[in-house]
């Protein structure tokens, strides 16, 4: 797999040092990533016999309702990653050291804020109201979301951990940690299928911890072995290194907010304006034509902190010429999504059965979401990795503010249902499709003012 990466780079004539590193990881990252994909897929169908449509549609938007949270992080992950990146190219330790503790001992004090703010609002909503689901249930749904918010605010502290690989240039770390989670997963979940009759609460708590304790072993790895010289400790907490990171981070923290509401409202949309049970053929459909995301994402990721190490150094011809490649595999993109549209409704019956029915206008639906999707990638890669992020952020305010009235406008209005859902999320990231490739070739050729260059 390795030399067949090399080979096909070799032809784009790309062979420095950081390209070299970046196709080792994509290399890596392929093989991880069809094994999670092939993992994900074989959850799914367990998931839904285990529990039951409406159980599992219960799931999917509690998921995605706790995923709005994620903001909270007040975008320091990834500011951390942009700041620790330069500190490292520019081989200062000390500064990366800092900036590494101020991150960690700032989130873990969100975090503690965030649980005992949520503990004591928790049993005053009614979640069954929330949720629009059916008052037979016999799972305690304040007790779940408590197991719940719980293990995600854990998670926002261990979760940086992947930062400090990513930064070093550890490109496949991400991939990695989704495998071993995954698999975990799939395997817990056909072991309660053998020994434990239908139980959201179980199904939740173990879909909670599982990838706590993945990422937390990790940490305990890394600072044992590779990060030692980036340990934590809370007398390197520096308000100066929190402002720096926090200077990026912040804009980051924006674009997350914006993230959560364009891509984890959609299944409390139709939770809410259809029922529980619609939230699984949606969730199905979303999932297929994602794996062109997925794909996608192994490829472009790598670049965004070499983008960062390459622009601090004013390697832009190596920029140049690795946007251009990107976009050459990109073009590929709309010939593998025709033919899983051909092919959707035979994989559909393969992978869940009879018991979810998808339609030809949510799968073409979710084929143009992800043609634009994955366009705007290759760009927003880039500008992310050097920071300037301005003109997303303006987008990003106008998308979270149209994109739920436009999703009912589209889905009931047009009467295009689930289908109205999906279309309104791509109609809002439009514009970043038109302005993103704008303001990359004004900043590679410096022609980037005002508005362009922030």
């Amino acid at each position: 797999m390795k030399k067949k990466s090399l080979s096909i780079f070799d032809k784009f004539k790309l062979k420095s040092g950081r390209t070299q590193n970046i196709i080792k990881h994509i290399s890596i990252s392929f093989l991880y990533k069809l094994g999670a994909i092939l993992a994900n897929f074989l959850l799914v169908p367990l998931s839904i016999n285990y529990l039951d449509n409406e159980n599992y549609g219960v799931w999917l938007t509690l998921s995605s309702f706790i995923a709005w949270f994620t903001f909270f992080d007040v975008g320091l992950g990834n500011g951390l990653r942009n700041k620790l990146t330069e500190a490292i190219t520019n081989n200062n330790l000390k500064l990366a050291r800092g900036y590494v503790s101020s991150a960690y001992f700032t989130i873990a004090t969100v975090s503690l804020v965030l649980f005992l703010v949520f503990f004591g609002i928790n049993f005053f909503i009614n979640w069954e109201l929330v949720f629009n689901t059916s008052s037979a249930m016999d799972t305690n749904l304040n007790l779940l979301m408590i197991i719940v918010f719980g293990a995600f605010c854990l998670q926002l502290i261990v979760k940086l951990i992947e930062t400090i690989y990513l930064a070093n240039q550890n490109h496949s770390i991400q991939v990695k940690i989704h495998f071993i989670t995954q698999v975990s997963l799939l395997t817990f979940v056909w072991f309660l299928t053998k020994i434990s009759s239908t139980s959201l609460l179980i199904f939740a708590i173990i879909f909670s911890v599982l990838p706590l304790f993945v990422l937390l072993g990790l940490s305990i790895l890394g600072f044992s072995e590779s990060f030692k010289h980036l340990k934590p400790s809370f007398a390197l907490w520096k308000k100066e290194y929190l402002k720096e990171i926090m200077g990026i981070g912040f804009n980051f923290f924006i674009l997350q907010i914006a993230g959560v509401v364009l891509f984890s409202t959609d299944n409390f949309i139709v939770s809410r304006l259809f029922s529980p049970e619609e939230v699984v053929p949606y969730n199905i459909a979303f999932k297929y034509f994602s794996i062109i995301t997925m794909v996608f994402t192994i490829i472009v990721t790598p670049y965004w902190s070499s983008f960062t190490e390459a622009f601090v150094k004013k390697d832009y011809d190596w920029i140049k010429k690795s946007v251009k490649n990107i976009l050459r595999l990109w073009l590929i993109v709309p010939f593998i999504l025709s033919f899983m549209l051909f092919f959707s409704d035979d994989f559909y019956r393969f992978w869940v059965g009879n018991k979810v029915n998808v339609s030809f206008s949510l799968s073409l639906s979710m084929l143009l979401f992800v043609l634009l999707f994955t366009f705007n990638m290759v760009f927003v890669f880039f500008l992310n990795g050097i920071s300037k992020i301005r003109i997303q952020i303006i987008i990003s305010i106008v998308s979270i503010v149209i994109n739920i009235p436009l999703s009912i406008y589209f889905a009931k209005n047009l009467n295009l249902g689930l289908s109205g859902v999906i279309l309104a999320t791509t109609f809002t990231i439009g514009a970043s499709c038109i302005l993103s490739p704008i303001q990359y070739f004004k900043l590679i050729n410096f022609k980037a003012k005002g508005i362009w260059d922030r």
